[in-house]
């Protein structure tokens, strides 16, 4: 009887270990790359409107977790917005949200070319504190 208690115990507590491992490797996170072309002379109120939006979103939105946006050097007008968010249905919220809306309002005519990649993450690395 205790054999075979320890070998039902022993089986559930195998089978937990398989499935946790299994969900620890599962990655719902949704990543994009936005690659956005401004009209120079409009930049600097664009980048208030972007950094107005993005930390909106961050503060009031548990499903956006981070944005990095990084211009170009040479031509700082072109400019690559990293997103990430919890899920796909995170980011259907987040385009519906009322500070996203504003800020697509706000930049429409300073835009003049935008291409939105979804990307799978295939590893990423950051020292502590980052």
């Amino acid at each position: 009887m205790k054999k075979e208690i320890l070998y039902v115990i022993g089986s559930v507590l195998l089978a937990f270990i398989i499935n946790t491992k299994g969900m620890a490797q599962e990655n719902i996170h949704m990543y994009r790359i936005a690659k956005i072309q401004v009209d120079p002379a409009q930049l600097d109120k664009y980048n208030i409107a972007l950094k107005e939006q993005m930390t909106t979103a961050i503060r009031v939105e548990p499903g956006v977790l981070s944005y990095y946006a990084v211009a170009d050097k040479k031509q700082p007008s072109h400019i690559t917005i990293f997103e990430v968010y919890a899920d796909s249905t995170a980011y259907k919220a987040h385009i519906q949200a009322p500070h996203f809306k504003k800020y697509k309002e706000t930049v429409q005519h300073m835009v003049s070319f935008l291409e939105v990649v979804d990307v799978n993450l295939i590893g990423s690395a950051k020292k502590p504190g980052m």
